[in-house]
């Protein structure tokens, strides 16, 4: 079974969800001035199977993921749209606002 970590966060006028692959917490990758840190504070929430993330995907008005496993389970689900995603030192990383 597949884990991976996922917060969430909900306002009156959002519901933010940030996940990401398991190995990828607290690193920070580098794609030339690009610095993207995947932090335990942003994304280190729990760590559940895919199921429960697209479950929360779904509702989410705010979404921001990163890893192979997230992205491409996003994508499959049609949450993602393939070529919107973005590389990160060849980790995809997707991302959308829901307005």
């Amino acid at each position: 079974m597949v884990q991976v970590y996922i917060r969430v966060n909900e306002t009156p006028e959002h519901y933010v969800v940030a996940m990401c692959d398991k190995p990828l917490l607290g690193k920070t990758l580098t794609n030339g001035v690009i610095k993207f840190k995947i932090s335990k504070e942003f994304y280190g929430g729990d760590l559940v199977d895919m199921g429960t993330c697209l479950k929360h995907l779904k509702k989410a008005t705010i979404a921001n993921m990163v890893g192979e496993k997230t992205v491409k389970a996003a994508v499959k689900a049609g949450l993602v749209h393939e070529q919107t995603v973005l590389y990160i030192e060849g980790h995809p990383h997707a991302q959308w606002v829901k307005l």
